[in-house]
C-alpha cells in the first residue's frame, strides 16, 4: 500500500500576517463602528460575501493533469532563490468566515503544484499555503525545518512524518503491479498522449543530481522521524491506496498514532490527489476533519454539499440505487390536499421533520436528494453515533452511503445540537424510534418505538418551529428480515460480537425503561425481494408558533405530541392502502414505462 499525501495542518492554526483581505475588512469595521443603531456594517457585508450556498459550484473538475504538466513546467523555468511559501492564484480569497489554514508540502519534485486539481475547491473554504522548494536549492533538511519563520511551530511536527513517505516527481503514470484492467487501459490512452511531451520536458530539466539530493533529504527526514512518530499530537487524515509496492508498512505504522483517521480508495494512480475522480475536499468533509477551532463543531463547521459533490452522489454513485427505489415524494397542503412533490413543505424555517425510520434507513438517501434537488435545502438529520465512530467509518464501503452522512447535513443527535439547529432555521429531520425502528425485529414492521417525554415538541415550540410529521412505506417490498436481533443474541459469537460494538459509544435513552430504550446497534440479516416501491407523504404542518402554554402545561405538551405521532401513523396507512392503487409498483412495470418513455421520465404513480 502506497501514499499519496496532503499535508494539513491542525485545523484552526492561523498564519499571521497572510489572511487575505485583511484590509479590506478592517476598512468594513471602521465603517461599521460609525453606524449607530441597525446591524453592524462589517457583520452584514461579511454575511453577504463569505456565505456558501446549497450546491455551489466548488470548480473541481475545470482543471485536468494536462494543466498540472502545464503549470510546473512553467514554474521551473528561471526557477531560482530560496524555499518559500506561495498561495496559487486559483484559490482565491475564502468564502466563508475564519477560513482554517491548510498547509502543502511537495514530493520530491519540490514544485508544490501537486494540489492544483483542487485549488478553486480548497480555496473556497481554507487560507492554502504551498510549500515550493526551487528545483537548483541544495538547503538541508536542517534548513527547511528550523528556518526562522512564524510557522515554525507548524512546519515542525509536519516534516517529522513527511519525509518518509515523499514521491518521485512524475508516479502519477505508476500502475500496480499485477494485470492491468481494461479501465485502467482506458484512463491511460485517455491520458497518455496530451501529457507525454511535458513529461519529456519535465525529465530533462528536472536533473537526475537534483532527485539524488532530494532523496538524500528523505534519508535523513526518516531517520528523524522514525523514534519521533509518538510525539505528533495533530490530526491526520491518512490517504491511501491499497496494492502498491513501495512504502508497504508505512500507512501500518501511521494509523496507530493517536488522533490518525485512515481512508483507502481504488485509483489507478500512485499520487491520489492528482486523481481527478477523487475530490480532497469532500474526503475531508466525510471524516468530520473540516473544522474552524480546536473542537469540531457539527453544527457551524458544516459545509454545504456543492453541485459537483450532488452529481457524483446522486447522479452516478447512487443512480442505480434510487432508480430502483423509484421514490414517490407526496406532500400535503395547509388545505388538506395531498399532491405530488414538497410544495406543501414550507420554504423557510425552522422546521422539525418526524417520522418512523425505515429498516437499515433506506429512507435517507431519498429525502436528502429530493430536498436538495427540488428545495436546494439541506436536510439536518439527527444520526446516531455510530456514524461518527472511526472504525465503522474506515470499514465502510466506499460507495455506502453512511459514508456521506456527514456530507449530507448529518449531527450526532443530542438535545443541545437539535436545539441548536432549529435556532439557525434549519430543516431537521428526527427519528423519535432512532435505531430500535430502523433496526426493528421480525413482525414490527412500520411499528413505532417513540419514548413517552414530549421535549422534542417543548423544544420546537419554545423556537417557534413548525413540525412535519411524515411516514415512508415500502421496506417491505425490498427487504425480509431473515436473522433479527433476538436471533443473533442466541448465537454466541454474535451476541459477543454485539456487546464489543456497543461498548465503543454511549448509549442513546439509558434513562428509558423497557423496549423503547433498547437501542442495541446490531446489523440484522436480510433477504432481498423482487424490489417494489418506496413512497413517501409528508403531512399538514403543525405550527407551534406563539404556544407558550405548552412549554409550562405538561398535558397540552403530551397532547401535541400525541396528534403527531398519531399523524405519521395516519400517514403510514395511508400510503400502506394507496400503494395498492399504484401500476408501477412493480419494477418490471417502472422499466417498461422507461423503456418507453426513457429512463428519466418520471415514473406514474396512484392519484392521491
Amino acid at each position: 500500500m502506497s501514499i499519496s499525501l496532503c499535508t494539513l495542518a491542525p485545523f484552526g492554526v492561523k498564519l499571521p500576517g497572510l489572511r487575505l483581505g485583511w484590509q479590506t475588512r478592517s476598512s468594513l469595521r471602521a465603517k461599521g463602528a460609525a453606524v449607530t443603531g441597525g446591524e453592524n456594517v462589517l457583520e452584514k457585508t461579511m454575511k453577504e460575501v463569505r456565505y456558501l450556498d446549497v450546491l455551489y459550484d466548488d470548480g473541481f473538475g475545470s482543471v485536468t493533469l494536462k494543466g498540472y504538466f502545464t503549470t510546473v513546467r512553467a514554474m521551473l523555468r528561471n526557477d531560482g532563490g530560496p524555499p518559500r511559501w506561495f498561495c496559487p492564484v486559483e484559490c482565491g480569497q475564502p468564502k466563508v468566515e475564519n477560513a482554517p489554514l491548510l498547509l502543502f508540502l511537495p514530493g520530491t519534485d519540490g514544485v508544490g503544484m501537486e494540489l492544483i486539481l483542487h485549488h478553486q475547491s480548497l480555496g473556497k473554504v481554507f487560507e492554502v499555503r504551498c510549500l515550493h522548494i526551487p528545483v537548483n536549492d541544495r538547503t538541508s533538511f536542517e534548513g527547511i525545518s528550523c528556518a526562522e519563520t512564524s510557522l515554525q511551530p507548524i512546519l515542525l511536527p509536519l516534516l517529522q512524518i513527511v519525509p518518509t513517505i515523499l514521491q518521485l516527481p512524475i508516479p502519477y503514470l505508476a500502475i500496480s503491479g499485477g494485470s492491468i484492467p481494461q479501465e485502467a487501459l482506458g484512463f491511460l490512452s485517455g491520458n497518455l498522449t496530451s501529457v507525454q511531451p511535458l513529461v519529456a520536458e519535465l525529465g530533462h530539466t528536472i536533473k537526475w543530481d537534483t532527485i539524488m539530493w532530494r532523496l538524500k533529504l528523505q534519508k535523513l527526514g526518516a531517520s528523524y522521524a522514525s523514534s519521533r512518530l509518538h510525539e505528533v499530537q495533530a490530526q491526520i487524515l491518512l490517504l491511501a491506496r491499497d496494492n502498491l509496492l513501495p512504502n508497504g508498512d508505512v500507512a501500518d505504522r501511521l494509523k496507530t498514532m493517536e488522533n490518525c483517521k485512515v481512508r483507502h480508495f481504488r485509483s489507478f494512480t500512485d499520487r491520489l490527489i492528482l486523481d481527478d475522480n477523487i475530490n480532497l475536499l469532500t474526503v475531508i468533509k466525510r471524516a468530520n476533519m473540516y473544522r474552524r477551532c480546536r473542537k469540531l463543531d457539527f453544527v457551524t463547521d458544516y459545509l454545504p454539499p456543492t453541485l459537483s459533490e450532488f452529481k457524483k452522489t446522486f447522479d452516478e454513485d447512487f443512480k442505480p440505487y434510487l432508480r430502483l427505489l423509484s421514490p414517490v415524494m407526496l406532500s400535503t397542503l395547509t388545505n388538506g390536499r395531498i399532491v405530488r412533490g414538497l410544495v406543501g413543505v414550507p420554504e423557510k424555517g425552522p422546521i422539525l421533520f418526524v417520522s418512523y425510520h425505515s429498516l437499515l434507513a433506506i429512507d435517507l438517501a431519498p429525502i436528502c436528494e429530493e430536498f436538495l434537488r427540488e428545495k436546494r435545502r439541506v436536510v439536518r438529520v439527527m444520526a446516531h453515533p455510530v456514524f461518527y465512530w472511526e472504525n465503522f467509518a474506515s470499514s465502510s464501503q466506499e460507495l455506502s452511503f453512511f459514508t456521506n452522512i456527514s456530507l449530507y447535513g448529518g449531527v450526532p443527535v443530542s438535545p443541545f445540537n437539535m436545539y441548536r439547529l432549529l435556532e439557525r432555521n434549519e430543516f431537521v429531520l428526527l427519528f423519535p424510534g432512532g435505531i430500535r425502528e430502523a433496526l426493528h425485529r421480525k413482525g414490527e414492521e412500520y411499528k413505532l418505538f417513540w419514548p413517552d417525554e414530549a421535549e422534542f415538541v417543548r423544544m420546537a415550540a419554545s423556537l417557534g418551529a413548525t413540525v412535519i410529521p411524515f411516514g415512508c412505506v415500502g421496506e417491505d417490498d425490498f427487504l425480509e428480515l431473515f436473522l433479527d436481533y433476538n436471533e443473533q443474541r442466541s448465537i454466541p459469537y454474535l451476541h459477543n460480537l454485539i456487546d464489543s460494538v456497543n461498548q465503543n459509544f454511549s448509549r442513546i435513552r439509558d434513562t428509558v425503561k423497557g423496549d423503547d430504550g433498547n437501542q442495541v446497534f446490531h446489523l440484522p440479516a436480510v433477504l432481498p425481494k423482487v424490489p417494489g416501491r418506496l413512497y413517501f407523504l409528508f403531512g399538514k404542518p403543525i405550527e407551534l408558533k406563539g404556544m407558550k402554554n405548552i412549554l409550562k402545561d405538561r398535558k397540552s405538551a403530551n397532547k401535541v405530541y400525541m396528534h403527531i405521532k398519531s399523524e405519521v401513523e395516519n400517514t403510514i396507512a395511508y400510503l400502506k392502502k394507496k400503494r395498492e392503487e399504484d401500476p408501477y409498483r412493480s419494477i418490471t412495470q417502472r422499466a417498461l414505462y422507461q423503456a418507453t418513455w426513457g429512463v428519466s421520465a418520471q415514473v406514474p404513480t396512484f392519484d392521491p
